[in-house]
């Protein structure tokens, strides 16, 4: 199937590994022009390598996409993306009263408003265009709320309120916004929820990660290809007319009707 955006640009925050990397190489395959970011030099320069090995177009920017600097700077190399893929490193989890007011502060910045600045960026030169496509990776404990991941939760219920909102003002210049919500991806950021929830238990990572799959509906966690296909998918023009969902990618291990 053609996605019709052998044209276009795409920004992808936090795409040097996981998720993001994997969106932006399903993007990349289908002729996006696309621009990637990460904080680790190694891993992004790992990445960027990889990618224009296989043909791709791609440039790269250093930094945390919290630092306005990180975010003025692909702005810069891509003033007007036609696609952008908000993504960060989730807050670590923990005890509820552990957290500090400065624990709170952090993921709220993290989780919530560089995503919303960067869509404040960008959807004008959407409008000017009539296309854009907007794709928030945030976490299925929106749905599901665990109090452990408490941070995330609450930084990143806000970002999907204002998605919501947002996406009912932009519908009429053919912009889509709308949030893929993951859950028990193999991923680093898996991993480390796992080391965390065996220290609590005190048994090992791997009777840890075999306790969470056999728990699991499809007996597995699943891929990061199996992600980015529904991610790229949202992009395309065929998706024109799904705007303002949350979309769990679970496996089918959610109980929630909607």
């Amino acid at each position: 199937m053609d996605l019709g955006i052998s044209d276009k640009k795409a920004i992808i925050c936090a795409s040097s590994r996981g998720l993001g990397k994997a969106c932006a190489y399903d993007l990349a395959k289908e002729g996006v022009e696309i621009f990637i970011n990460g904080t680790n030099q190694e891993n992004l320069d790992k990445t960027e390598l990889e990618f224009k090995n296989n043909g791709f177009k791609v440039k790269s920017v250093l930094g945390p996409m919290e630092d306005s600097s990180t975010r003025e700077a692909l702005l810069d190399l891509c003033p007007d993306p036609d696609i952008l893929i908000n993504n960060s490193g989730g807050p670590p989890p923990g005890n509820f009263f552990d957290w500090s007011e400065e624990d709170f502060l952090s993921a709220i910045k993290s989780n919530f408003t560089q995503s919303a600045l960067l869509m404040q960026a960008v959807i004008p030169k959407m409008k000017e265009k009539n296309f854009g496509r907007i794709v928030n990776i945030t976490s299925a404990m929106v749905k599901n709320p665990h109090l452990i991941m408490g941070l995330s939760t609450s930084a990143r219920s806000g970002l999907h309120g204002l998605s919501k909102a947002l996406s009912r003002e932009v519908a009429q210049f053919n912009i889509t916004i709308n949030n893929l919500l993951p859950e028990r991806i193999d991923t680093d950021r898996q991993t480390q929820i796992l080391n965390f929830q065996a220290k609590l238990s005190d048994i090992s990572f791997e009777e840890s990660r075999k306790e969470l799959e056999d728990s699991l509906t499809a007996k597995r966690m699943g891929t990061v290809e199996e992600f980015s296909g529904i991610c790229t998918f949202l992009c395309s023009k065929q998706a024109a007319y799904i705007s303002g969902q949350n979309i769990s990618v679970d496996g089918g291990n959610s109980t929630n009707l909607i």
